[in-house]
């Protein structure tokens, strides 16, 4: 790996300055965390604002031309930025395909001509589902996710093509942290969780022994803070379990384990082979068996499993030099009880937690 460009000359005392796009978003605000006390770090947002005493916040629009900014605002925002870290994309698979795309790959060619003329490298949060890109059927079936995948792979070789360094970072499934199980905002994960605690996915796609490859957010945070600390400025980054990976039947376990533990422990899903998911589930739920919110429901499931779940297990660099620390199965698991505990907690979650019936914690898995 080639060492980041030289900083700009400047006082001992000052510190570098970080420029840090999806501050709002599910990994963002665990960005922010980890280099607040390294950098002085500047969020460009759009609508949403962090009010963080910690951060300076710059106004801006990833799809508009020159992100909304005057030539004079951006020459000022480039004259001082050292680093760039770009977390923000469109991640809802409902949108619009054309606003998935301008989203994610304009958005990231503008990032990269501002770190161009910034002179500072360009890390760039990918997702490691690139590596799975769907098939025709899958595309015409679920053309947001479609769009997702083709705009970020897209964008990675914006990317690498851009004039400045710039490294690519692949985490999968980001869950929420994995002390406290919180997360900025509600996903696909969060809300299949707790379908199946409430008992409300009588089925999803896979088998037992498939893998669900999904990492704390603090884990890819520290590990992209590790790269940037380190001043690495090239090259692609898998940010995931890997062969760590936990198996969508303890994912399952540790949502009815947690549902019986505060008040009845519901039916578990029906696991349905992934070869038969086109040929029986989707038509299935095309057709009038079920009422519409449940059918809207059940298909988002599908969709989010069908892209999580294949072509496992990924590569994984954490735990490499300088790049964070690698997890564990059991450290996973557990993270994973924390996530679905703060579900339940939070707005959405189970309205009143029963106490538990046992004092016995769930027996983690060895790693």
């Amino acid at each position: 790996m080639s060492p980041a460009p030289s900083a700009r000359s400047r006082p001992r005392h000052q510190r570098p300055t970080l420029l840090l796009t999806g501050a709002a978003g599910v990994l963002g605000q665990a960005l922010v965390e980890e280099l607040c006390d390294d950098y002085d770090v500047v969020c460009l947002r759009h609508r949403t604002p962090l009010d963080d005493p910690r951060v300076r916040e710059v106004t801006a629009d990833l799809n508009a031309p020159g992100l909304g900014l005057s030539a004079a605002e951006r020459s000022s925002l480039a004259a001082e930025v050292d680093v760039v870290v770009h977390s923000a994309a469109a991640t809802n698979w409902r949108a619009a395909p054309a606003d998935i795309w301008r989203t994610n790959l304009d958005g990231t060619r503008a990032m990269a001509d501002l770190a161009a003329h910034a002179d500072a490298p360009l890390y760039y949060i990918s997702t490691a589902f690139v590596a799975n890109p769907l098939a025709a059927e899958e595309r015409e079936r679920f053309p947001g996710a479609a769009a997702y995948l083709a705009s970020k792979t897209a964008a990675e070789e914006a990317v690498r093509s851009a004039p400045t360094p710039g490294v690519v970072l692949r985490p999968s499934v980001v869950m929420g942290d994995s002390t406290t199980g919180r997360i900025a905002r509600s996903q696909g994960l969060t809300r299949a969780l707790g379908g199946i605690v409430k008992g409300q996915v009588p089925v999803l796609p896979g088998s037992t022994g498939t893998r669900i490859d999904m990492v704390p957010q603090d884990t890819v945070a520290r590990a992209v803070g590790d790269l940037v600390r380190a001043g690495v400025a090239e090259g692609v980054y898998w940010l995931t379990a890997g062969s760590a990976a936990i198996l969508q039947r303890e994912v399952v376990d540790v949502c009815l384990e947690f549902a019986e533990r505060h008040g009845q422990r519901p039916h578990p899903p029906r696991l349905i082979a992934l070869e038969a998911v086109h040929r029986l589930l989707l038509p299935l739920l095309e057709g009038p068996s079920f009422p519409a919110s449940v059918r809207r429901r059940l298909q988002d499931y599908a969709e989010l499993l069908l892209v999580f779940q294949r072509e496992l297990p990924f590569a994984s660099h954490l735990g490499a030099p300088h790049c964070g620390t690698a997890p564990t199965r059991a450290a996973i698991r557990s993270a994973l009880v924390r996530n679905v505990e703060c579900w339940a907690a939070g707005r959405g979650g189970l309205r009143q937690l029963r106490r538990p019936q046992s004092a016995q914690a769930p027996t983690e898995l060895a790693s």
